[in-house]
């Protein structure tokens, strides 16, 4: 039964490998592991052009090269006939190759050698041909020597000089010249024709000024051979120069020359005919003579000329046709045509075509007992005919062969067997040439195998479409099957594909489909396989991406660009700028997430896009970035409509680089007063760009034109013409006048002088009158020139009021009347102090001051104030340095007569004196007067500081009061008792005035305490100093801003002591166990030794705790807020350390200036010393 099976399954297989291999032939891969071991029939892969032409200086190779297994055997025919190379010295073959190659290094003449060559190339397997190569010489004939009568010819008739070159192979290429070496002109009157000969449509009297000679250039031996030249005369029946007709308009008729109708000179008569082979391209042409010279136009009979493959040629005579097809058959007509008339000429094109290929035969490779067909099908015109040939045999002269059958094009094999490989050929041919085609029938029977790498890893991002590839060859054509993780089912269908050459496309990648493939391939000689193992990745996004922007020029900018991949890949991130990498530098740089532009610039400006990209995939996001920059300066600036008192300025506005423009400053400048220096003139909208300028008399103006932007000024445009106005009298005074005495007995008359737009003429002065007010007194006059802005009148009575007036007067006449100015002459020092001055003490710090008046007579001058100077002379307090700095306090005002003085220090002597102040100064001092402060409050207590050394109490400390003001009689500390946001009742402690010393028994652990501490007097209380009791152990020192210090208690000596004691006890026990485990109880243990402990572990050990370590440093873990103090990190009742901090320092009014911080304690680190035997952890794992 399992037998019956296997052969069932065994025969099924075979023929579903039959039916497959019915419609299809096996392909051999290029794959050089398989191309090394197959038996090939012979392929021919290089050979010579069909009509070979040589050229005869050198020597000849004809090429034939050509591939198979075994090596392929070279032979050649000449002429239909064996062609034995040993035979002929001059001709060898290159080593591994069939190309021939023929020396004349040592004599002989090419042309020997001219004929009709084929190639064969022979292995085991059968023989390919080489089409015919036709081999001819390059040849160059001289031309025949011929004497040329002068052509005589009458002027507007036509022309034809024959060229006739000698035949040349290839043809030469003809141009003409004059005997002298200078190219002929030629238009469509003069042309040269495609046979080489050269028309004239009329010749003209010109023509006869050189002659022509017709040039042949063969391209291979390089050479030019000349005909000997035409001499033209021509007859006309007016003879005349050159420039006689220069400007007639119609010059045949202005000599005499006949109009004629266009008649064709080539080619000739009405009708002709034209054939040309499919591919080729054709060439129509149509030369006609006639008076004026005829134009040519090209039709084509029933249609359209092809578009986009004809063009004119030759001033329209030819019409060129590319790539002609079997639709480019038809009747062509061309027409000349002048003023007299119209003539045709139509062109029959018959289109033939050598045989060219429908479908050409290909190689046949099939395993033994396969079915297959050779098609060679042809077309042409006429109808090609189809030869088949074996082995370049004809196929009716070869051996029989059951397998095949010959049907016209076709050869078709059934059921080929070993041994039956050859090569066929198929010969297509007609009267216009001939096609050879070679192509094998090679009969195979080959293992499966594998062609890919093994073990190929392929990585693919998810959710895109991936192929596993899997090329195999064998003979019969394999089955292949794709397995996933040595699963049994084959993998084909939803998201699986399976391609006939073998690859499993998977269309859309998923993390499930991870995994190792296996591709098996089967015939029935055996079984090959390969894994490919497929990795899918994670994506490559910008998931953040460079958002367009707008920055001004100079700033800095910074597009993002932030990605998430697939961490088992490389990224790398690059910068394009307007599609093409950006070029970073000091002023561009890549950041981590992003791209910084410092100091943007105008050059900035464009589209960036970040590239993100993995060996797998990339993804790119883009922004613009737009400069904003100030904007380009305007530019040709024009004057018009130039009137007395304006003038029309108009601009042509720049660049506004991106930031519209909102002002244009108009700028003006004069060259008489301030020659070089601009001044503003007017402001306009940034809309316009022409504006009415108001002028000013007697200016020789010169304009500027400044844009701006949100950004700034643009450069100021270049400067406008200058245009020069009349002079006119002064419309403005000078302004700012005034009168001040800079000594007792003068007065300085100033003012502002009038600027280059108030000038308005030549010899510009000013007049300045004054008198003395509230006389009748006559005024004084003085005339001042030039650029001056004061007058100092002399001899003045002191402090005088004067009546002034400063009027303006140019060539043109004078200002108005100016406006009357009062003015005074100069002062001289008070004469008198403040009489009869009583003072009261007002309090501790302040007086009060009364005074009689001065008689205005001897103030001499304007009343500034009355002055107090005072002074500390001494403190009433013993051995206290005082400053006796003297200080000042003025009382303004004419009727004045008290005033205070305070800011005083208390308890203190002090002097004082009383002035007059005037503009000159001080008048003489008053009698000295002294007095004494009383007692007052002292200043807060200095260095106020709170300490909790330990759990038990706070201890606080200070120093005396800076200003004691009075004498100090003890000291006031109220302090009050909180926790959170409740509060005990406030207590109150009175120390006497030597005390500075303070310890407070806690009575509760938990609660803080708030201190109040201030100084007495037997006035009162002064300023307190306060602050508020540590968190635990920290030291603070209380201010209105002072710092909290607390750490962590991993931190803390005790803490860390403890918790070494403790790793240590349990270090010893697992030494214990361990020793005792390995020893198996049978020894008895000794006793442990004590172990001493450390200094910090005797410290936890008899219970006390030493402070004495401090440096400033905050703990560990403390984190300051933004109000000076420190965050609480744990718990208020976690112990912590506090340190004694450094003294602090109070200003003068008591406040408290600087910081308290504290030292962290050093981290007992303990060390793991032991070996390996003894580490608990070995000792663990032994136990195990």
């Amino acid at each position: 039964m399992v037998m019956q099976r296997y052969l069932l399954t065994y025969m099924g297989v075979v023929l579903a490998l039959y039916l497959h291999h019915l419609v299809r032939a096996i392909e051999v891969p290029r794959d050089p592991s398989i191309q090394d071991i197959l038996l090939q029939p012979p392929t021919i892969t290089k050979q010579s052009v069909k009509n070979y032409i040589v050229d005869p200086r050198d020597n000849i190779f004809i090429e034939c090269e050509a591939k198979g297994n075994p090596v392929p055997t070279f032979s050649w025919t000449r002429n239909g006939k064996f062609f034995n190379v040993a035979k002929d010295p001059r001709v060898s073959m290159r080593h591994w190759s069939g190309t021939l190659a023929v020396d004349f290094r040592s004599g002989g003449r090419p042309e020997d050698y001219e004929g009709e060559y084929q190639c064969f190339a022979r292995n085991d397997l059968g023989t390919a041909l080489s089409n015919k190569i036709f081999l001819q010489v390059s040849k160059s004939p001289l031309w025949p020597k011929e004497n040329l009568d002068i052509q005589e010819v009458h002027e507007g008739a036509p022309l034809i000089l024959a060229c006739n070159p000698p035949p040349g192979l290839p043809p030469p290429a003809i141009f003409w010249m004059s005997s002298s070496m200078e190219s002929i002109h030629q238009d469509k009157r003069v042309s040269q024709g495609q046979n080489g000969d050269l028309y004239f449509s009329n010749v003209m009297q010109e023509d006869a000024l050189t002659d022509y000679s017709c040039n042949a250039r063969f391209a291979f031996t390089h050479t030019i051979q000349q005909k000997n030249p035409y001499t033209l005369k021509v007859l006309t029946k007016h003879p005349h120069n050159e420039t006689s007709f220069r400007n007639h308009t119609d010059i045949h008729r202005a000599r005499g020359i006949a109009e004629r109708h266009p008649s064709f000179m080539y080619p000739t008569g009405t009708s002709s005919s034209q054939m040309v082979l499919r591919g080729e391209d054709l060439l129509l042409e149509c030369i006609a003579s006639g008076v004026p010279t005829p134009d040519i136009v090209w039709h084509k009979k029933g249609g359209e000329l092809p578009v986009r493959r004809f063009k004119l040629e030759n001033f329209r005579k030819a019409l060129h046709i590319a790539n002609v097809s079997e639709e480019d058959s038809g009747e062509y007509f061309c027409l000349a045509s002048n003023k007299v008339g119209i003539s045709r000429h139509t062109i029959s094109v018959r289109v033939k075509a050598a045989p060219y290929w429908l479908d050409e035969p290909e190689n046949l490779i099939l395993a033994p007992g396969e079915d297959g067909k050779l098609v060679c099908r042809a077309n042409g015109n006429p109808k090609p005919s189809v030869q088949w040939l074996v082995n370049g045999e004809p196929i009716e002269g070869s051996l029989p062969n059951p397998s095949r059958e010959v049907n016209g094009d076709t050869v078709i094999f059934r059921a080929t067997q070993t041994g039956s490989s050859a090569v066929y050929q198929c010969n297509a041919s007609n009267e216009h040439g001939y096609l050879l085609a070679n192509a094998f029938v090679s009969v195979l029977d080959v293992v499966p195998r594998i062609l890919a790498p093994r073990n190929q890893l392929i990585k693919v991002i998810q959710n895109n479409r991936t192929r596993l590839d899997c090329p195999f060859f064998g003979s019969p054509i394999p089955t292949l099957r794709w397995f996933k993780n040595g699963q049994g089912s084959t993998l084909d269908g939803g998201n699986y594909r399976v391609h006939e050459n073998g690859t499993l496309e998977i269309v859309m990648a998923r993390k499930e489909d991870q995994g190792t493939y296996t591709c098996v391939a089967t015939n029935l000689l055996g079984t090959a396989e390969a894994q490919v193992r497929l990795e899918v990745k994670d994506p490559t996004r910008i998931i953040d991406g460079p958002k367009d922007a707008v920055p001004k020029k100079g700033t800095t900018v910074h597009l993002i660009c932030r990605t998430r991949y697939d961490p088992t890949l490389r990224l790398t991130v690059t910068w394009l700028k307007d599609d093409t990498p950006l070029f970073l530098g000091n002023r561009i740089k890549k950041e981590e997430d992003g791209l910084t532009i410092y100091g943007v610039a105008e050059k900035d400006q464009g589209y960036y896009t970040c590239v993100a990209s993995t060996e797998l995939d990339r993804d790119s996001a883009r922004a613009h970035l737009t400069v904003l920059a100030r904007p380009e300066r305007p530019r040709d600036l024009e004057l018009t409509d130039l009137a007395e008192r304006s003038v029309r300025l108009t601009w042509i506005p720049g660049d506004d680089n991106n930031s519209p423009i909102t002002d244009y400053i108009v700028e003006f400048e004069e060259d008489r007063y301030l020659p070089g220096t601009w001044h503003n003139h007017s402001r306009y909208p940034g809309s316009v760009n022409s504006a009415v300028l108001r002028l000013a008399p007697y200016v020789n103006y010169q304009f500027r034109v400044t844009a701006v932007n949100e950004v700034g000024s643009s450069y100021p445009s270049l400067p406008s013409d200058r245009y020069q106005t009349n002079g006119a009298r002064p419309e403005y005074n000078p302004t700012g006048v005034k009168g001040a005495g800079t000594s007792k007995n003068n007065m300085v008359i100033s003012w502002t002088p009038l600027n280059a737009t108030q000038v308005y003429g030549p010899r510009l002065r000013y007049i300045v009158k004054w008198r003395r007010k509230d006389t009748r007194e006559s005024w004084s006059s003085a005339t001042v020139e030039g650029d001056v802005s004061k007058y100092t009148v002399t001899q003045t009575p002191i402090y005088t009021p004067y009546e002034i007036k400063v009027q303006a007067e140019n060539e043109y006449g004078k200002a108005a009347e100016p406006d009357v100015v009062i003015g005074y002459s100069g002062e001289d020092y008070p004469k008198a102090a403040p009489t009869d001055i009583r003072l009261k003490v007002v309090n501790s710090t302040a007086i009060r001051l009364d005074w009689n008046r001065v008689f205005p007579d001897t103030i001499q001058g304007q009343l500034k104030e009355y002055r107090a100077y005072y002074w500390r002379e001494s403190s009433l307090l013993k051995n206290l340095w005082v400053s006796k700095k003297k200080q000042s306090v003025g009382f303004v005002g004419e009727r004045t007569t008290w005033g205070i003085v305070s800011r005083l220090f208390p308890y203190s002597n002090y002097k004082l004196e009383m002035v007059v102040v005037n503009g000159r100064g001080d008048g003489p001092r008053s009698e000295m007067l002294e007095f004494t402060t009383p007692e007052g409050v002292p200043s807060p207590p200095k260095y106020f500081r709170i300490r909790q050394p330990n759990l038990e109490t706070v201890t606080l400390e200070w120093e005396h009061p800076e200003h004691p003001n009075g004498i100090l009689v003890g000291y006031t500390l109220r302090y009050q008792a909180f926790n959170g946001s409740k509060s005990g009742r406030t207590m109150v402690e009175n120390f006497s005035p030597n005390q500075t010393k303070f310890i407070l028994q806690r009575t509760d652990p938990i609660s803080r305490y708030r201190f109040n501490l201030r100084g007495r007097t037997q006035i009162g209380e002064g300023e307190p100093s306060t602050g508020e009791s540590p968190t635990l152990l920290n030291e603070v020192r209380p201010t209105s801003a002072y710092t909290k210090n607390q750490g962590d208690i991993a931190t803390q000596g005790w803490f860390i002591g403890l918790m070494c004691a403790i790793a240590l006890l349990v270090l010893i026990l697992l030494i214990v166990c361990f020793i005792k485990r390995s020893r198996g109880g049978k020894y008895p243990v000794r006793e442990n030794k004590d172990v001493p402990l450390d200094p910090d572990d005797q410290k936890v050990d008899n219970g006390s705790f030493d402070y004495s370590d401090e440096d400033n440093k905050p703990l560990q873990g403390s984190q300051t807020s933004l109000d000076g103090t420190i965050k609480q990190q744990e718990s208020d009742d976690s112990l912590v350390d506090y340190g004694e901090g450094g003294e602090g320092q109070f200003n003068e009014d008591g406040s408290f200036i600087g910081q308290y911080t504290v030292k962290k304690d050093k981290e007992e680190t303990e060390g793991n010393e032991s070996s390996e035997a003894t580490s608990p952890v070995n000792a663990i794992y032994s136990l195990a």
